[in-house]
């Protein structure tokens, strides 16, 4: 299955209103989901598959406690494999910098996943402490990409 025929399958849950489609082959697994607020692996997904978002739906990040000592820290984590931007576009200024107070629906960075740019949300409300990855660098599913500190 290549990037045409998964489109093609988007296409369609958007044209008759399919929230869920899971397709399954032999070494392939495809599971795609409209309108929910986590779009994440499936646990028998194999490492051909892959999870496909539109930039329509909200990809979230994974947040977690922090496990040093800093309490009211928490990480938020990529939610996906891609490439992570910090701006819009390269002439434009970073979503959030060291400091930043961020609301749950703020977009903090980007992530571009099969050519799609799929906005990354802080889904808390806090002040960005540390930036942990660089702009246009990989990122992996689970790896932190920003520390904040929840208000």
């Amino acid at each position: 299955m290549d990037l045409k025929d998964i489109k093609a399958i988007i296409d369609l849950m958007k044209k008759n209103s399919i929230s869920e489609f899971e397709m399954e082959r032999q070494d392939f697994k495809i599971r795609l989901k409209r309108g929910s607020t986590y779009i994440g692996p499936s646990e028998e997904m194999s490492a051909s598959g892959a999870v496909p978002t539109t930039s329509s739906t909200p990809v979230l990040p994974v947040l977690t406690a922090p496990t040093g000592p800093s309490i009211g820290e928490m990480e938020i984590k990529s939610p996906m494999i891609g490439t992570l931007y910090r701006a819009p576009s390269p002439e434009s200024a970073n979503y959030v910098e060291i400091g930043t107070e961020v609301q749950p629906d703020s977009v903090v960075c980007l992530i571009e996943a099969m050519k799609v740019m799929n906005e990354i949300k802080a889904e808390v409300r806090g002040a960005i402490t540390e930036i942990l990855v660089d702009n246009a660098k990989p990122v992996e599913f689970g790896q932190p990409i920003f520390k904040i500190r929840a208000l």
